[in-house]
């Protein structure tokens, strides 16, 4: 796709047009639309994409994807238990089940998915993030911090990460740590 998506998005309509029951156009033209920011319409797509090919572990965490950026949290956590239960091992269904989780405010669930997410990536930086968050609002200070400055190291100039860090040190008064995380 070489980062044209609108370009993709075009050539997939057409071929969507010659091969209307193609499951795989529909996932990858509601993932590129995703991309765009089309959700509405990646919904569609990914929901026929269901309906040619139920229970397939791309398609359900697509659309929990797009579920999630709808802000539809339980239909999104529905599509993404779906998939854990056929790709238990996947990392990016954990990260996002567990992020999901914790906007939904079961955060020893969301813990238990980025943390297990965490073994299979353990230096991404958006895993480590949501963790830290996850872990301020258990009173893990401690563990949130650890989990800060690594995303840190991986992903150095991330706003969300550097406050989020900031706060932390703030709170073991680490004042001048802080101040050079802001």
């Amino acid at each position: 796709m070489l980062n044209d998506y609108q370009g993709a998005s075009k050539d997939l309509h057409e071929v969507g047009v010659f091969e209307p029951n193609n499951a795989l156009i529909f996932k990858i033209r509601g993932n590129v639309k995703n991309m765009l920011k089309c959700y509405r319409e990646a919904l569609e797509d990914l929901n026929k994409a269901d309906i040619l090919e139920p229970n397939n572990a791309f398609t359900l965490s697509s659309r929990g994807d797009v579920k999630r950026m709808l802000n539809d949290y339980q239909g999104a956590l529905k599509d993404f238990d779906k998939a854990y239960v056929i790709e238990p091992n996947n990392a990016f269904i954990l990260k996002r089940r567990g992020y999901v989780k914790n906007m939904l405010k079961d955060y020893q669930g969301a813990l238990k998915d980025l943390d297990d997410a965490n073994v299979f990536e353990p230096n991404n930086a958006f895993n480590l993030t949501i963790r830290g968050d996850v872990k301020i609002i258990l009173k893990d200070y401690q563990g949130a911090l650890k989990d800060f400055d690594k995303a840190n190291v991986f992903e150095p100039n991330n706003a969300f990460t550097l406050n989020n860090l900031g706060n932390v040190k703030r709170m073991f008064k680490n004042y001048h740590g802080s101040l050079e995380s802001k």
